[in-house]
């Protein structure tokens, strides 16, 4: 399925349903191999933006029996600061906020989401008990999002490892535009999440108190 809106919160809240969101090659591969093996319906949600990018490939994503199991994700990017999930083209966005973000000594671990339905709480709570801090990012709007469901199970399994307020970056609560220019003020660009970041870090003033 290709979409320029994201509705993997949509089609996440669908019980039976597995749903699963490629961000690389790698991906791409392993879960639709994963996809069309599984006895359950499989919702396979593409960013057709990601078509024109390209992605290292390993002998082994090349072998005839490579897979991927759905309802694990996967660590980009290891480290100890602050856990960054992300799915789908945000993962991208992620990682290139992580390189901004080591140059002022925060050190992000990016965790691509790869599976929405069954999602995978207990590597994410390995990472934030790891880290203490929390950064959701999607393309979807704010309201019964990915990442608010990531945040109410963050919340309720491993509240007490939190030393600050998790942080969730969104598309903008609006329809989505047609023009360019006012479609990239509505979906979250690297430095928002760069920003969002610093603020769990307390490495810059909270958006409450700057109000």
């Amino acid at each position: 399925m290709i979409n320029m809106q994201c509705y993997a919160p949509w089609y996440g809240s669908v019980p039976g349903l597995k749903v699963v969101v490629p961000y690389s090659c790698e991906d791409a591969r392993g879960l639709l191999k994963a996809a069309i093996r599984d006895p359950d319906p499989v919702v396979f949600l593409e960013n057709e933006l990601l078509y024109g990018e390209s992605f290292p490939v390993s002998e082994e994503v090349l072998d005839p029996s490579f897979t991927l199991p759905m309802g694990k994700a996967k660590i980009e990017k290891e480290g100890r600061d602050v856990t960054i999930t992300a799915f789908s083209r945000m993962v991208g966005y992620a990682l290139k906020a992580a390189e901004t973000l080591a140059k002022e000594d925060i050190n992000a671990e990016i965790i691509n989401i790869r599976s929405i339905r069954p999602l995978d709480r207990s590597s994410i709570n390995a990472s934030v008990r790891k880290t203490n801090r929390l950064v959701t990012v999607e393309e979807g709007f704010p309201q019964h999002g990915v990442g608010a469901e990531i945040c109410a199970s963050v919340v309720e399994e491993i509240f007490e490892y939190l030393d600050a307020p998790v942080e969730r970056i969104t598309g903008a609560d609006v329809p989505m535009p047609y023009a360019a220019n006012l479609e990239r003020m509505a979906l979250p660009q690297v430095e928002d999440i760069v920003r969002a970041a610093k603020r769990v870090c307390y490495r810059s003033i909270p958006m409450a108190a700057a109000v």
